[in-house]
């Protein structure tokens, strides 16, 4: 076997976000569901477990849209554990609402998971819970740098009935010492609230990323590279980004029209001030990806061609049309990252879309894995994204959160003459599209393969994650307790095996699982 990358060992892994887990309370969260399915990747040779951004969701439950880049979403805190704890009574479940099992209804779960996460909050301040008090103002101190400003924009936040920060009053908007002062004393006790909640994320999370660890699987996070304008990210440090007096972005981060939208995507980001960002040698970047890998051992940064060029648009404008590239921070950005994280960066870059030679030039010097996805790759035998054009050092993947899974892909979207190449370059007829593109991955000379669970159970454009340009409808898939059960596991384990991605097999030890399935079902699922 060729010599392993120290940060990327030849592997493979599973995306699924922890909303999208089995539980009781309407969402996936880091109950006992996220353990047994860290046991269930295990099981089947995995090492690799990504997720989406972990950050507090807002409206449209995006989490590529989040309040803060620093907070976790308190929806995904487990209840029965806070009742294990002491923080519920079991009584406090007996309301809980029929959920349905295959999706999120996120407005029920969110009025649900809130009055607990409140009734928790209301019996932290018994006597006999001193002790968890004391930690948590520990935790609280350790954390203020980021923390004092997310619960207090909160509360405020929760006080102005929800409204973004630039409709609250214009002291607040401009952060006067003397009104954040007040505001502070008034809303108090809601800001104990708000840090108490992330404080129980903390925890949670913390002791699942150990148990994943200790059983063989490293944490993937995602990263976007922009932020929420309703976010206390914006709020707290205005300097840091492209706005005007009152707050409000005087340009916004999109893309150009393309094949795939003649107006282009108007994402309404605000734009980072670059030049301030440099004279603070990009800290607040710094410590923004200190706290990612505090959660996790790798990160992919999403959209990271906008570190070389981004797209400009003006404010208040309807399409992506009327924008221009300006150039980003480009491999100094990267050079002070690793800098101040003190050493090889733990980085994944999404350098899907239109991508230049500037932007891959700008990847491979500063030593960063790209991404393939194998659904992209049919246009003929010189794609870059055909398993025999991959680089070693790349992640590949069957699919991503903002595809259709590949049987949906396949029955949809895939056109005759994509089929015919499939099937050319397989060698045989396409019965089983998501088994053919996973093995294609597995069998990648690329150090990382990740398929979507939907890939791994087969499911079609029911399994679907995310629809971009959609307001509505997306984030809610669910998988159910069976998927542990399927016999779609003991299948990935063996194609693990079979490519050599198990992290326990070496020359010295190969542990190999039993074939208990056919290759062709002779089902024709096209």
């Amino acid at each position: 076997m060729p010599d392993r990358h120290p940060l990327f060992p030849r592997s493979s892994g599973v995306l699924l976000h922890p909303t999208s887990l089995p539980g009781p309370d309407g969402i996936g969260d880091l109950g006992a569901a996220a353990f047994r399915y860290v046991d269930w990747l295990q099981q089947c040779g995995q090492s690799l477990w990504q997720i989406l951004p972990l950050g507090p969701t807002s409206y449209g439950d995006s989490p590529y849209q989040t309040l803060s880049a620093f907070a976790g979403n308190p929806l995904l805190i487990n209840l029965e554990t806070l009742v294990d704890e002491g923080l519920l009574g079991a009584a406090d479940l007996d309301a809980r609402p029929e959920f349905p099992a295959e999706r999120v209804d996120f407005g029920p779960v969110i009025t649900w998971k809130f009055s607990c996460l409140d009734a928790a909050w209301q019996r932290f301040q018994i006597p006999a819970l001193g002790v968890q008090r004391e930690a948590c103002d520990s935790w609280c101190a350790e954390q203020g740098a980021w923390l004092n400003d997310f619960a207090l924009f909160m509360a405020l936040k929760d006080d102005h009935q929800g409204q973004p920060w630039t409709e609250w009053e214009a002291e607040l908007v401009s952060r006067e010492p003397a009104a954040l002062q007040a505001a502070a004393d008034r809303l108090s006790d809601a800001i104990g609230r708000h840090k108490f909640r992330q404080w129980l994320f903390a925890r949670q999370w913390e002791k699942l990323r150990t148990y994943a660890n200790d059983h063989g699987v490293r944490l993937m996070g995602d990263l976007p590279i922009f932020v929420a304008h309703d976010s206390c990210d914006v709020w707290a440090q205005a300097d840091l980004f492209l706005l005007d007096d009152g707050g409000r972005p005087t340009c916004v981060a999109g893309v150009p029209p393309d094949y795939f939208s003649e107006t282009g995507q108007l994402w309404g980001n605000p734009l980072y001030d670059w030049d301030r960002l440099r004279e603070t040698n990009y800290q607040w970047w710094a410590e923004r990806l200190a706290a990612s890998l505090a959660l996790v051992d790798l990160v992919r940064i999403d959209h990271f061609r906008g570190f070389e060029s981004y797209w400009e648009v003006p404010a208040g404008e309807t399409t992506a049309i009327n924008g221009k590239w300006v150039k980003g921070p480009g491999r100094e950005f990267f050079h002070a990252m690793a800098k101040a994280l003190g050493g090889e960066l733990p980085i994944v870059a999404e350098d899907l879309g239109v991508i230049t030679p500037e932007v891959e030039a700008l990847r491979d010097d500063v030593g960063l894995p790209g991404m393939k996805v194998l659904q992209f790759a049919w246009s003929g035998p010189d794609n870059a994204f055909l398993p025999h054009e991959h680089p070693r050092h790349a992640v590949v993947y069957s699919g991503t959160h903002d595809n259709d899974p590949t049987l949906g892909w396949w029955k949809h979207l895939a056109d005759p003459a994509t089929r015919s190449l499939v099937a050319e370059y397989v060698g045989h007829e396409v019965h089983e599209p998501n088994w053919v593109l996973m093995r294609l991955g597995m069998m990648s000379p690329a150090h990382t393969f990740i398929a979507p669970m939907q890939d791994v159970l087969g499911l079609g454009r029911e399994g679907r994650m995310n629809l971009p340009g959609e307001g509505s409808g997306n984030w809610n898939w669910r998988l159910t307790e069976a998927a542990f059960d399927d016999p779609a596991g003991e299948r990935l384990a063996r194609l693990t095996w079979l490519y050599r991605r198990r992290a326990d097999q070496t020359e010295a030890a190969i542990v190999e699982p039993e074939p208990t399935w056919q290759i062709s079902t002779g089902k024709d699922n096209s």
